[in-house]
């Protein structure tokens, strides 16, 4: 288990977690994948617990995410109703928001004519946008 699992492993202790099964399948089922994966906790408490019988707690959930954040392997985004959305991808990129879902948009699609200048001592870190969205009626 121990060698076909060493990145997911190694996420989890970089963000001062012990390796345990369940922390290695929720590490797994979020970085072994070709894209970008957002998600709230409870997407992916639906989505690692909808056919199992052995369930991952919703407390080992939000605190394997909340220290693969703090340790900066996801980005957080809160957009309404105070449900924090994550991203497995934590470079400055901007998003799509429709329906409690999010969609990456590539940065080379948004153009900037005019940013404001930052308050006194302050600079700008990064700028992403994240575009809301609804249906033509």
């Amino acid at each position: 288990m121990i060698s076909k699992n060493k990145t997911f492993i190694e996420k989890l202790r970089s963000s001062g977690l012990r390796p345990t099964r369940q922390r290695v399948e929720i590490s797994k089922f979020l970085f072994n994948r070709k894209k970008t994966f957002h998600f709230s906790v409870d997407d992916l408490n639906k989505l690692l617990n909808s056919r199992k019988k052995k369930k991952i707690s919703i407390a080992t959930l939000y605190n394997t995410v909340h220290a693969l954040k703090s340790a900066g392997h996801l980005k957080e985004f809160s957009l309404e109703n105070n449900i924090s959305y994550y991203d497995t991808n934590t470079t400055s990129h901007h998003h799509f928001y429709f329906n409690g879902k999010l969609t990456d948009i590539k940065n080379k699609e948004i153009h900037f004519k005019k940013i404001p200048t930052p308050p006194i001592g302050k600079k700008i870190k990064n700028v992403e946008v994240v575009i809301k969205l609804e249906n033509i009626n």
